[in-house]
């Protein structure tokens, strides 16, 4: 299972995603561009000792991750969607997709996807950090498919 980021806006949430990645076993996709520059020693900082344990493939743009990426599940996470993550059948080699902190996805992006799905939260709130968001996402997906770390 992957985690992918659609042109990341800060250097900490990824460091703090690729963490993740590291303790679940799953890989990173950055589809750039990105808000920051890659040596950015704030993605360091985030993801510690860690990134030497995690898989990160850096994609020059959406279409490029895409032809990338064929064979895998394309599940976007946005508040648009109507079905519930918890309610969605993953599969061990989906992709996670999440848009980028300021604006999410593109309309060319969420209309290519295979599947688009929500977390759960009160309705008198936006959004989750892009980070939380992808560590809940991940979890789930993992314990659905049998394959969380033990």
């Amino acid at each position: 299972m992957r985690i992918a980021l659609f042109e990341p806006e800060i250097a900490g949430n990824v460091g703090a995603v690729m963490r993740t990645a590291a303790c679940m076993g799953a890989g990173v996709d950055l589809i750039e561009p990105m808000g920051f520059r890659w040596d950015d020693r704030r993605v360091r900082r985030a993801a510690m000792d860690y990134i030497d344990h995690v898989e990160v493939v850096r994609h020059d743009g959406f279409e490029a991750f895409r032809k990338a990426r064929t064979g895998s599940r394309i599940v976007l996470f946005t508040t648009r969607a109507t079905q519930c993550s918890y309610d969605f059948d993953y599969r061990d080699d989906d992709i996670l997709l999440f848009g980028k902190e300021s604006a999410g996805v593109t309309d060319a992006v969420r209309a290519s996807v295979d599947a688009s799905v929500k977390l759960p939260m009160r309705p008198e709130v936006r959004s989750l950090n892009l980070a939380t968001s992808a560590a809940i996402a991940l979890t789930e997906a993992l314990r659905q498919t049998g394959t969380l770390p033990r």
